[in-house]
């Protein structure tokens, strides 16, 4: 297969040195991975096979697509959505536990004479989940529930609303214990661990966190980048000044320029909130990004980098706390934005 003109470099001990500080701030809980969105846009069978060697036991994907992609591997996986009529031939075969959702679903599995599973309790995020009265009434009594789970809306906030919302979510959550055969209980996402003993119960689900993500200030210093966008230079060009770069003619150049010009646009999710904010790099030096992003091509301002050639690669910055102050966009869009396109490349 031709080689794409644009790379992910991907870094596999950061990628298990987050997970290891996650499962280190989750104390006595089991630290679990989320590796749903083709782990966060990463590639989820490489991701998910690394942390394996780093230690993780706990793995959970959005859908049973994604749960067969992973069954090569063995791994104890969750199925976040729950199962559908459609998806029972999977369900049935062993390789995934359903997260069971709803009422219907609870019935279809029972119904199945369904072996391990999940629930969701809904605690008050209004998203996904069983009431928390049909759970304590006893609605999967019965059933080889191993784990009881619910979901924090407002885990990256601190104090007022999001800290009264977290704690009667937390409360509720730990009202069910004993209440269920369920083996353990798990509330906490990446944001979540941060929060305290109380929110970890016996098994914690980081997922932005673990790809170098920061979903609360107080973790910036724990974690560590994991991806590192690269794309090829197609063109150099001289840009006289006065001349204009890019659609819409946004940029002008005030001096003579050199303009480089890279494979890589917003349908890479290189998003267009990048025009003239961006920056990339190369040997040391920062080179801006001009103009509008178009959808496959990219244009930076190369002075900084007076040797530049077509062929050369590129590095675009792509810290993601700071990416998403500069975009707007949140950090899990950054994240599983990032196309098919590109090649791969763990190092």
């Amino acid at each position: 297969m031709t080689a794409a003109p644009l790379r992910l470099r991907l870094d596999t001990d950061a990628l298990q040195s987050n997970w290891r500080t996650l499962a280190r701030l989750s104390g006595s809980a089991a630290c679990g991975a989320a590796v749903k969105a083709d782990g966060y846009g990463l590639g989820a069978t490489e991701v998910a096979r690394r942390l394996a060697e780093a230690g993780c036991r706990d793995f959970f994907v959005s859908n049973w697509r994604e749960a067969e992609r992973l069954a090569p591997l063995g791994l104890s996986v969750a199925v976040l959505h729950g199962v559908r009529e459609e998806d029972m031939g999977a369900a049935l075969s062993g390789i995934a536990r359903p997260v069971l959702n709803t009422p219907a679903q609870v019935a279809r599995w029972r119904a199945a004479g369904g072996g391990p599973c999940d629930a969701m309790v809904d605690t008050g995020m209004n998203r996904l989940g069983l009431s928390v009265a049909d759970v304590a009434g006893g609605m999967v009594e019965g059933l080889e529930v191993d784990t009881l789970m619910s979901h924090l809306a407002r885990a990256e906030e601190d104090g007022g609303e999001a800290a009264a919302m977290n704690e009667r979510q937390r409360a509720a959550l730990a009202a069910l214990a004993g209440r269920t055969a369920a083996r353990r209980l798990s509330l906490a996402n990446s944001a979540g661990i941060a929060l305290g003993e109380a929110y970890r119960f016996d098994l914690t689900r980081p997922g932005l966190a673990l790809y170098g993500g920061v979903p609360r200030p107080d973790m910036a210093g724990d974690l560590l980048s994991v991806v590192r966008p690269e794309a090829q230079v197609i063109q150099r060009r001289l840009v006289p000044a006065g001349e204009t770069v890019g659609y819409n003619a946004t940029w002008t150049a005030r001096v003579d320029t050199a303009v480089a010009i890279l494979n890589i646009g917003y349908a890479d999710g290189y998003g267009r909130a990048f025009s003239d904010r961006g920056t990339a790099r190369l040997d040391g030096a920062e080179l801006p990004v001009i103009g509008r992003v178009s959808m496959d091509l990219l244009a930076i301002d190369a002075t900084a980098a007076p040797d530049v050639r077509e062929g050369d690669w590129v590095e675009i910055t792509y810290i993601l706390p700071a990416a998403s102050a500069t975009t707007g966009l949140s950090q899990y869009e950054l994240l599983t934005g990032l196309g098919d396109r590109y090649d791969r490349v763990w190092t």
